[in-house]
């Protein structure tokens, strides 16, 4: 089954039969069991222990085989009742184990959570081909789908057959038997590899840090950035130094700010190099192993490559011939770009130190130097209105201009960490949902900031409201200092709260079809749209002030960051699209025997990739495409998203303004509350009149549009 929005709401179970082993087991096992406590039930965070993971999944497993063994055994001819929709209310019991499995791996990796990760990862893939190629139940599914128009049935009905009928077919549901074994073991066997890589590179992440004592280490260190570093190594048990751990968001503005070119050089090499030391954490070997068996589950499938296989009929693209068709259309002017900005940085550092060649690790710092020149912009001037705090707020009143949305504090609920926060979202007088707020880094918890569906939004069995959650990782700063954020971080939380707002906004009946259960690159249109909102007076003008005065930002200040908007895109857009390419290259490279390291060099060079900048995320590193199937062939879908998330952002300024209340209203019908109800390319043009043109896109970044 796909592994759709975690379910735990208080919505009734269906009438299907139990086995007495998995029945106790769900009166045994909390983690399975309905959520209780107010808002329509709660996770029971504050009793979950590491050695409960393993146990609730595999009792949920046996409970969820025992309801779809009645589904597929049903004597009776199959209906949209007794086939689709009881699909829909299956599996219950072991959604609810999942989403605490899934915040414990994410967000509290333990050694002892790793183990059970390594043991029950095989074993939810082996369980879901179980149901997948379930031949009996295809053939009720495909009964129903066959007959989809004379069924009466509502459009979203429709819609649901199609796509467990679709998921079904992609899984493998009409090959022979052998192909099908294979296919299954494939899968046991990727769900391995998968967790290996993801333990490698959290491994890299947590055990390499640096260490500053001297003032001459710390030069060009903002004193937010400095603080930070003091409490970093403060809680790894070394008071009185100064730590950059190996993660972006402390790694990225090192290399903006210091000014010891050497310090720079390691900190980029070590953050570069996660998964690709040779040691007991590189991943090269893993990758070479996702690649070969994607490779082959493709042609077992029918399709050439794991890329067509990927994207078809599981995509707005559709083919991986479109998204190499967008991505080389901006791929030149990327490039362009970056040798502009390498020129005027060259000057820069050849004013300061002749013979100076920049290299990667000065990338970052000499941009800001650019950025000062050009602009007279200096982004630590803008840092000190940036109050982590303050922004949050300003995400929820944006989203009470937009949606009606209003955001209360809740104290008295569990949560699965001291730093985790809770409010209550409600419009008017109605309980909406929860928003769950985790935003700082800890030991055990992956890089990066993301969006989690805790339970989805459905009308199915009776209203069930939706929990979502954001998580970040950002530095503490001293006790009672407010924690000073980038800007490039600022444009981050508004978009994963887009993500957030997508599950919040959620008005639909089947849970599969909720909120942020949408094609992969259609999903990061709500959120990219959403980053939109950020840099408009109105937020900026009450949400953006100085942590000392409370004065909000001048007025000059925010003309600067407006003028210099298309300032270093070349690097942004390179940096991005070059992981894009790649990722598609070396999934449209069928079953060559690929050496990661190799591919990537070559691959680069062939595109033209400039030498001063490196991906986003190197190969071995590229959590997105080898911890799980997910983005796999599909980090395109960024590009393909922000395309249609620029294009409709200019439909509130064609009609006055960010705030304009017609189009906001269009936003939410069509787009927001929707979830994969409507094909997406047919929700959009709901939205906007007609089909997205990439030439918004290109006006956004300074790029020609002819």
């Amino acid at each position: 089954m796909q592994r759709r929005s975690f379910l735990a709401g208080s919505a009734a179970m269906t009438a299907l039969p139990l086995t007495p082993t998995a029945a106790a087991a769900q009166g045994d096992l909390f983690m399975l069991a309905p959520w209780s406590g107010p808002f329509d039930g709660v996770p029971p965070f504050d009793r979950v222990k590491a050695a409960d993971l393993q146990p609730a999944l595999e009792a949920g497993m046996a409970l969820e085989l025992a309801q779809i063994a009645a589904i597929a055994d049903n004597p009776a001819a199959p209906t949209f009742d007794n086939t689709i929709a009881a699909l829909e209310d299956s599996g219950r019991p072991k959604y609810r184990a999942e989403v605490i499995y899934g915040i414990w791996t994410s967000t509290l990796s333990t050694p002892e959570v790793q183990a059970a990760e390594k043991a029950i990862e095989p074993k939810l893939a082996a369980h879901a081909d179980k149901i997948l190629q379930n031949g009996k139940l295809f053939a009720r599914i495909a009964a129903v789908y066959d007959a989809r128009e004379t069924l009466r049935l509502t459009p979203e009905q429709q819609r649901l057959t199609w796509l467990h009928w679709n998921r079904f077919v992609r899984a493998g549901a009409r090959l022979e038997p052998a192909a099908k074994a294979r296919v299954a073991a494939i899968n046991e066997e990727l769900a391995g590899h998968f967790t290996t890589f993801s333990q490698n590179l959290l491994a890299d992440e947590a055990d390499y840090v640096l260490y500053l004592k001297t003032d001459n280490e710390l030069s060009g260190l903002p004193d937010d950035l400095r603080a930070a570093a003091a409490a970093a190594a403060k809680d790894r048990g070394r008071p009185g130094e100064y730590a950059i751990l190996n993660t972006a968001s402390s790694a990225d503005p090192f290399m903006t700010y210091a000014d010891a070119r050497d310090l720079r050089e390691k900190v980029w090499r070590t953050f570069y190099s996660r998964g690709d030391n040779g040691g007991a954490h590189d991943n090269n070997a893993v990758i070479r192993q996702i690649l070969k068996l994607r490779a082959e589950r493709a042609k077992l499938m029918g399709f050439p490559t794991h890329a067509h296989w990927k994207l078809a009929n599981n995509s707005m693209a559709n083919t991986p011939e479109a998204t190499m068709d967008l991505m080389m259309r901006v791929w030149p002017s990327a490039i362009a770009r970056v040798r502009e900005e390498v020129a005027e940085m060259q000057a820069i550092a050849d004013s300061q130190k002749k013979g100076l060649t920049l290299e990667p690790w000065d990338y970052r710092y000499y941009a800001e130097k650019v950025r000062a020149a050009r602009y007279d912009l200096d982004m630590n001037a803008v840092k000190p209105y940036l109050q982590l705090e303050k922004l949050r707020e300003g995400m929820f009143w944006t989203a009470g201009q937009l949606y009606g949305f209003r955001f209360t504090p809740v104290s008295s609920l569990p949560v699965q960490h001291p730093d985790v926060r809770v409010w209550e979202v409600k419009r008017g007088a109605e309980h909406v949902g929860l928003w769950w707020f985790d935003p700082y880094a800890r030991a055990g918890k992956r890089s990066g900031a993301w969006m989690s569906d805790y339970r989805a939004q459905e009308a199915f069995r009776g209203k069930v409201t939706p929990i979502v959650s954001n998580n970040s990782n950002f530095v503490k700063g001293a006790p009672g200092e407010p924690v000073l954020i980038s800007w490039d971080d600022a444009v981050t939380m508004f978009h994963e709260f887009g993500h957030a707002l997508h599950g919040l906004n959620s008005d639909v009946v089947y849970p599969s079809l909720s909120g942020t259960n949408v094609f992969r690159d259609y999903v990061e249109f709500p959120s990219q749209v959403n980053e939109h909102w950020l840099p408009s007076p109105e937020v900026l003008n009450r949400f953006a002030l100085h942590h000392k005065t409370g004065a909000p930002i001048p007025q000059a200040l925010v003309d600067k960051i407006a003028k210099a908007h298309t300032f270093r895109k070349g690097f942004d857009v390179t940096e991005y699209l070059s992981a894009a390419l790649i990722d598609m290259k070396l999934h449209l490279a069928g079953d060559a025997d690929i050496d990661p390291d190799a591919f990537e060099r070559e691959e680069l060079a062939r595109l033209g990739m400039p030498r001063e900048l490196p991906m986003r995320h190197r190969t071995p590193q590229f959590h997105h495409v080898f911890s799980s199937d997910g983005y796999s062939a599909g980090y395109y879908s960024y590009l393909w998203a922000e395309t249609l998330a620029l294009d409709a952002f200019e439909a509130f300024t064609e009609a006055g303004g960010p705030w304009d209340k017609a189009v906001a209203k269009r936003l939410h019908d069509h787009i927001m509350s929707a979830g994969n109800t409507v094909d997406p390319a047919q929700a959009y043009r709901n939205f906007r009149g007609r089909d997205p043109d990439v030439k918004a896109y290109l006006r956004d970044k300074g790029f020609p549009t002819a």
